[in-house]
Parts: structure tokens; C-alpha cells; sequence
């Protein structure tokens, strides 16, 4: 994969858009840029594996990445989707214990991998770093409470609404309200709990009631206040 332009800029520009990084100074910075590094997985290829060992943090610069684990039956569970910007493996390296999920790139993609024993000393070192890490963790773990009470709570259809309004957002689409499907559809169903065909039946369904046009993966919404019910669980 071609070296993106925010990875040209170089490691300490890049550090410093990431939000828990924003509060450092460029020498605070510049001590951590020497323990990063850019990774460019292709689609399909594991970041790190379900109880490996975590020795790193690791943030999404561009493409997409998904959260999964699998059950005693072998079946994968795929917990979140994560879009550049996004932190991850940071839960399993503050516990020292093993990652508790599998990370895949979804799309070709680029990682930041920072040494995770040279980034626990940074945050013993610096409080406001470790203050703006705990700040970011608690947003991912409310984050995952608010989409487990939407997998108990909503149906299929109202779960879907919220994760296409998550994309948007997430992707920047907010003014054009166009997106693209974040990743196929089988993994997007086992995001939303439900098959392949009752996911691309639902698109359908909001196609032909003129809540979204939809060409191959590419979505724009027509009617957001409907999609905005739907997603807080209206009929």
C-alpha cells in the first residue's frame, strides 16, 4: 500500500492531530516519535491476535479496522468498528494482561504502533498525558456501553440507523450526508447481530421508502430526521 500523506508529514505532525496527544508539547512529542512506528496491513491482515501478548498501543491512521473475538464454537463476534483516529490495544497493555481481541484490517490500512513499555514510562512521567489517556478510555468504554444496551434494546433496523449515523459522523459526511458502507456486509452483519440478507433487506426497504439512495456502497441519506428516529429507537 502507498505511503499516505498524513504519514509523509512525519510521526511527530501525525502525533500531535491524534486527540490524547493533544495536550503534549512538542518536546513531549518529539521523546515519543522515536518508539513509533507506521504499519500498512492489508485487508484481512491481523494487527495483533485474541491473546497475544500486549506490548503496544496502537492508533488507526487511515482505512478501517474491526474489533472481534471468537466463541467456544468458533463463531466470530466482531465488537466495534474503528475508524482513523481511533485508539486501540491500549486495555490489555494498562493491565498488563493479554489482548482480548483479535484487530483486522478490514480495508488496506495504516497504523501508528508505539512501544507500549516506552509509553507506559511516558505516563508515569507526564499526569496530563495520562489524565487525557484516561479521558479517551473512558469515552471508548461509554462508547461500548451505549452500543451493548443498543444490541439488547433496539431491533435490527434501529441498530443499523445508529451504526450508518456513527459512519457518517465518524467519516466526516455530516454536511453531504454521503458515506460508504464501512466494510461488506457480512462483517456489518455480525456487527449488527443478524444475517447478510435481512441487513441488505432493511437497505432496501429504506431505499424504496426514500430514506437513502444507494449506488453499490455508497449511501446518501435523503431523509435524516427519519434515519435520527429510527436510531433512537422510533417507528
Amino acid at each position: 500500500m502507498q505511503q499516505c500523506e498524513r504519514c509523509s508529514t512525519g510521526l511527530t505532525s501525525f502525533l500531535r492531530r491524534v486527540p490524547v496527544f493533544q495536550s503534549l508539547t512538542l518536546e513531549e512529542l518529539q521523546l515519543l516519535s522515536p518508539y513509533a512506528a507506521f504499519r500498512f496491513p492489508d485487508k484481512g491482515e491481523a494487527v495483533f491476535l485474541e491473546g497475544g501478548r500486549a506490548d503496544a498501543l496502537y492508533i488507526l491512521v487511515d482505512g478501517l479496522v474491526k474489533l472481534s473475538r471468537n466463541s467456544n464454537t468458533g463463531k466470530e463476534h466482531i465488537l466495534r468498528l474503528l475508524y482513523p483516529g481511533d485508539a486501540f490495544g491500549q486495555f490489555a497493555l494498562l493491565q498488563e494482561k493479554p489482548y482480548y481481541t483479535t484487530a483486522e484490517a478490514v480495508a488496506p490500512s495504516v497504523i501508528c504502533r508505539i512501544s507500549g513499555g516506552h509509553f507506559l514510562s511516558l505516563l508515569e512521567r507526564k499526569p496530563q498525558l495520562a489524565y487525557r489517556f484516561l479521558q479517551a478510555a473512558a469515552e471508548q468504554l461509554q462508547q461500548a456501553d451505549e452500543w451493548a444496551d443498543a444490541m439488547n434494546v433496539l431491533d435490527v433496523e434501529q441498530r443499523l440507523a445508529r451504526l450508518l449515523i456513527h459512519c457518517r459522523d465518524k467519516r466526516g459526511s455530516r454536511l453531504t450526508q454521503e458515506m460508504e458502507l464501512p466494510a461488506a456486509k457480512k462483517d456489518l452483519s455480525a456487527l449488527l447481530g443478524t444475517s447478510p440478507e435481512t441487513l441488505s433487506r432493511k437497505l432496501s426497504n429504506w431505499v424504496e421508502g426514500g430514506i437513502i439512495s444507494m449506488r453499490h456502497r455508497t449511501i446518501r441519506v435523503l431523509d435524516q430526521d427519519r434515519l435520527v428516529q429510527l436510531s433512537r429507537g422510533y417507528k
